[in-house]
This record gives structure tokens, C-alpha cells and sequence, in this order.
């Protein structure tokens, strides 16, 4: 039975909305258990009795916040952070959820759990909404600032093995995010990836893909640096939600948008749906030897649950080691 450590004090709401998305994801899943990495006192009463024997609790107080260094992550060995990262580390449990700081995550998963042999830098990745009927998977979003063109070489295999291997896509096509679909266009580091990645022949590579391309769903991976990608990310968040806030606002200026609105219904909901972090639940950060999902800082109980879906589903698959396979036999080419 797969083990998934939690930890359940860093997001921004505290404890409660994640003990809350892990009882849900318990009741929902019956093959799995939990580590509940916090403060015994503050937890315990947050569990239903009925699952006393498939919780664990590892008491600790310390809570990396928000505002502290990531490379303070590594001194504060008693955080809630740390301490589940090294259960990860030592074999008791086989996967790690936090919403807690995102750079404590990755710095610790890298350096305590290690990378995945041929990784330079592991790359966190997210899905993002298209106009069709599926996502794209886009890497990197925040874990390297600065990338090289081998970085975005690794990111391109690791980001179509996560797709064939979690996402269950039969052959993803991967596209290198760019200005311009041109094999002329973008930057030193970008031309370079497209001709690492063409050299060796890597399996429906599409070549570059502007940014629409991402909504389009044209391609099932998009590679990008994390400056890039993170802000990518972002904005695409903020158009979701001023695209909301304006629909809101222009339905509530006559009786037959409100009228429309009654009808649109089932539309909006389902754009809600769609557009929703809570729905993808995590971010995996591919490139480490066990399954670590970032999670966003304002997730509700349904986020939390997702992530700890996506956790069990990388846990319970070969994709380290598929990922590993792949690095070496496209790097002899």
C-alpha cells in the first residue's frame, strides 16, 4: 500500500483545508496511508476518528513560511518541510504533498532525495487548459530561472514520459515554447534545445510552438524555460479570472443577460471547472527519484485531494525509471 507524506501546516490557510482534502482523499482512495507531517495538538483533532489507523502523525512545530529564505530550508531540520522530505528520503513513505514554499520543496527534494541519474535540474510541471477536449502539460514553471539548451533538451523527454507514463497519452507531441514557429526564431538557448532535440530524434517533436499554441491543445507537452513559464502561468491565471469577473459583471446589466445566464449555466460551470487549479490538484517536480507534488499556497480541500491523487498515480508508475531509460538512450544519439 503506497504511503504519501503530507505537509500539513505550510499552506496559507494553515492545516485545516489540507487535513480536510486528505480525509476526502482517503475516503475516496482506499489504497493508500498517510503521514501527517505538524503539530500533534493541532491535527489530531482535525481527524475523523475512523481513520486513526491510516493517518500518522510526526510531530514537529517549526513551519518554513512564505516569507523565509529557501536556503534557510536545509538548516531547520525540525520543519515540517524537511522532516517529510526526508521521510521520502529514508523509504517510509513513497511520495511528498506540501503547499507550503515552493523553493523549500525543490531545494530539499533535490539536494536530500536527489536527482534522477542523467537530470541536470529537475523542472516543476503544470497542466494548463486548451480549447479542446484535454491539457498541456507545460515545463518548466519556477524551479530554473536560467536554463541552457540541455536543460530544455531534458525537460522536452521528461515532460513526454510523464505525459505517456501519468497522463496516459498513447504518443504526446512535444513543442518547444518560442517566438515564432520558425526553426529561425528564439533565443541562443532555445534554437540550441530545437536542434539537440531534432538531433536526437525524439519522438513527435513538433518543433517551436508559440504561446496560443498552449490553449489551442496543438501540442500535449510545451518545454520553456522557468522565468518564462512562471510567468506564463500567472498570467494565465489572471486572465481566467478577469475573463470571470468581466462575465459577472456584464450578466448583472439587464434581464436578458440574466436571462442568458440561467441558460449558460451548465457553460459557465463547466468553464469554471476547466480554468480551476483546484482541479489538477499539484505541480510534479520531475527530475527527483520519488514523486514530489507542489502544491498551490491557497488550496482548498479539493486541491489538496488532487495533489495527493497525482502523488499516488507517480508513486504507483515506473516514471523515474522510465524517465531515466529515456534521458540515457536519447543522450547516446
Amino acid at each position: 500500500m503506497v504511503k504519501i507524506a503530507i505537509d500539513a501546516m505550510g499552506g496559507d490557510f494553515g492545516p485545516a483545508p489540507i487535513m480536510e482534502g486528505l480525509v476526502a482523499a482517503l475516503k475516496q482512495n482506499k489504497n493508500f496511508t498517510a503521514i501527517a507531517v505538524g503539530k500533534k495538538d493541532v491535527l489530531l483533532p482535525l481527524i475523523p476518528r475512523i481513520y486513526d489507523n491510516r493517518i500518522e502523525i510526526l510531530d514537529t512545530e517549526d513551519v518554513i513560511s512564505m516569507h523565509d529564505s529557501a536556503t534557510d530550508a536545509l538548516k531547520r531540520k525540525e520543519s515540517t518541510i524537511y522532516k517529510a522530505i526526508e521521510l521520502v528520503k529514508n523509504g517510509e513513505a513513497q511520495a511528498v504533498v506540501s503547499a507550503g514554499h515552493s523553493g523549500a520543496s525543490m531545494s530539499l527534494a533535490t539536494l536530500r532525495i536527489g536527482r534522477i541519474k542523467g537530470v541536470s535540474r529537475p523542472a516543476i510541471a503544470t497542466l494548463m487548459p486548451t480549447s479542446e477536449n484535454q491539457n498541456t502539460l507545460v515545463l518548466d514553471v519556477g524551479a530554473n530561472v536560467d536554463c541552457d539548451a540541455k536543460n530544455l533538451f531534458e525537460f522536452a523527454i521528461m515532460g513526454q514520459v510523464y505525459a505517456q507514463v501519468v497522463l496516459e497519452l498513447d504518443e504526446p507531441i512535444v513543442g518547444l515554447l518560442s517566438n515564432g514557429e520558425e526553426e529561425s526564431k528564439g533565443n541562443e538557448a532555445t534554437k540550441e534545445a530545437y536542434e539537440l532535440i531534432s538531433k536526437a530524434q525524439l519522438p513527435n517533436f513538433a518543433g517551436n510552438v508559440e504561446g496560443s499554441d498552449i490553449f489551442k491543445g496543438t501540442v500535449d507537452v510545451v518545454v520553456c524555460d522557468g522565468f518564462i513559464g512562471n510567468i506564463l502561468l500567472k498570467t494565465a491565471e489572471g486572465v481566467a479570472d478577469t475573463i470571470g469577473k468581466i462575465l459577472k459583471k456584464n450578466l448583472k446589466r439587464s434581464l436578458i443577460s440574466i436571462a442568458g445566464a440561467v441558460l449558460m449555466r451548465k457553460v459557465f460551470r463547466n468553464l469554471k471547472v476547466r480554468v480551476d487549479y483546484a482541479e489538477y490538484g499539484g505541480a510534479p517536480l520531475l527530475g527527483v527519484k520519488s514523486p514530489v507534488i507542489i502544491a498551490h499556497g491557497k488550496s482548498n480541500p479539493k486541491a489538496i485531494k488532487n495533489a495527493i491523487f497525482q502523488a499516488i498515480g507517480a508513486a504507483t508508475s515506473s516514471l523515474d525509471e522510465d524517465i531515466e531509460h529515456r534521458l540515457h538512450k536519447y543522450t547516446q544519439k
